[in-house]
């Protein structure tokens, strides 16, 4: 069984895995098939997603969602003023908690019921966070109630799709964010404002959604 933290994989993401439809313009790189026989989605809405051939997602109608992964950008702290190892670890946490929030509120309104424990139509989700870029003013440092605020802040999504009872692997995507207000990702101790990682974690989560939709024949895809 996978161990309910995903703090020692910053693995790869798997979320929708196969979205049909508006491919990103990025170019996707990497191999065909992954050394784990997962095979590349040539048109997928994820920047980057491999799937395990002839999968019946369809079996699957609950989800388990293992804790979120949260890595800053390499160095990102020494390009910072008045940034301390607790104020990465706080909004590490604080991010993780966001990501569970807005994946439980967005599958569950979709019908897709969170659980805690596997089962033969359970999927296990295993999400990181990586490469996370805010940019710090310089005042954080001189206020107790601090803010960080990102004129260009962006963070690349990965997640991991597991059969929760073989503890098989049967997707794996990737996909990158930059936010689009001119604020940036908004960031603040108290009452934290974290509306564009909202923006970017809700936009994630309703991809699954309509996955999901898609492999169930709801809706209209």
């Amino acid at each position: 069984m996978l161990e309910r933290s995903a703090a020692s994989a910053v693995v790869g993401v798997a979320l929708l895995v196969g979205l049909t439809s508006a491919c990103q313009s990025t170019t996707p790189a990497g191999p065909a098939v992954t050394h784990d026989g997962l095979h590349r989605v040539a048109e997928s809405r994820m920047q980057n997603a491999f799937l395990k051939p002839d999968v019946d997602f369809s079996q699957y109608s609950r989800l388990l969602i293992l804790d979120c992964y949260v890595a800053f950008r390499r160095n990102w702290r020494a390009s910072q003023s008045g940034v301390t190892r607790r104020d990465m670890e706080n909004i590490k946490q604080t991010l993780a908690d966001e990501f569970r929030s807005v994946f439980v509120a967005e599958l569950e309104r979709g019908g897709y019921p969170i659980v805690e424990e596997a089962d033969d139509d359970v999927l296990i989700v295993r999400p990181a966070i990586i490469d996370l870029n805010i940019v710090a003013p310089d005042r954080m440092s001189a206020q107790r109630s601090r803010s960080i605020a990102a004129s260009a802040g962006s963070m690349t999504l990965f997640v991991e799709l597991f059969d929760s009872v073989s503890g098989e692997i049967l997707a794996r995507a990737s996909d990158r964010d930059t936010s689009r207000l001119s604020g940036g990702i908004q960031w603040t101790n108290r009452g934290t404002n974290l509306r564009e990682a909202r923006r970017m974690l809700t936009r994630w989560a309703g991809l699954l959604v309509r996955k999901l939709d898609e492999v169930h024949g709801r809706g209209g895809g």
